[in-house]
């Protein structure tokens, strides 16, 4: 239902600011209610909304806080959309990140996945839409191999992509005023647009291998 998402407080900021670098237990003790409140809450408000927009958005997860003072300085989120592969999205002081990733692939889903780069369909698609993502300002990385994998030839011309075992693609959505109020959602909505070409074709290509 729209509506639950009014934006990050302000006040979610000073929140971060009190927990960077690596605070002490009774720093994260005296913050960790405001922090669920200004921070992780609206978050999960975000994705509610954004699940209401497509079903395909519905299995979600927000991230609770870890040991590691890196998990209380950064709130993260997925939206689960086949094996292994999702948009992920950060709140931090940097402001709103978004990335659509495949990524810590099951046994058997790197080879598929390089069988599909390699077919010609396939793997044309693809590389189109890697390109047009990169146009538009995201950042394509992943573990990429040093050589080309065996089997393929050396002067393949998706070679690139061939030598991917895992592929995302990120960009930072800002950090202006519209993070502070609903508009966010809408941001959020047009990045997964972006993204939907990408995380299709690895959805029909990759995931059901194992």
């Amino acid at each position: 239902m729209r509506g639950q998402f009014t934006g990050w407080p302000q006040q979610a900021m000073d929140v971060l600011w009190e927990l960077q670098g690596e605070p002490s237990h009774a720093t994260r003790e005296r913050c960790r209610l405001d922090r669920e409140r200004l921070i992780r809450q609206p978050m999960i408000a975000l994705l509610g909304e954004v699940a209401d927009t497509d079903p395909r958005y519905e299995d979600f997860s927000v991230w609770h806080y870890r040991t590691d003072s890196w998990w209380w300085q950064h709130q993260g989120a997925v939206i689960r959309l086949g094996r292994k592969i999702e948009i992920g999205l950060r709140f931090d002081l940097d402001g709103l990140r978004i990335q659509g990733a495949w990524w810590y692939p099951d046994r058997g889903q790197v080879d598929t996945f390089r069988k599909a780069v390699a077919s010609e369909g396939s793997g044309r698609e693809l590389s189109a839409i890697v390109g047009d993502l990169r146009k538009k300002g995201y950042d394509i990385s992943g573990d990429v191999m040093k050589r080309v994998p065996r089997g393929y030839p050396t002067d393949h011309s998706r070679v690139d992509l061939l030598r991917h075992r895992s592929l995302i693609a990120a960009r930072p959505l800002g950090c202006e005023e519209w993070l502070h109020t609903p508009k966010a959602v809408d941001r959020v909505l047009s990045a997964a647009a972006d993204l939907d070409a990408l995380l299709m074709w690895l959805v029909r290509n990759v995931r059901h291998a194992t």
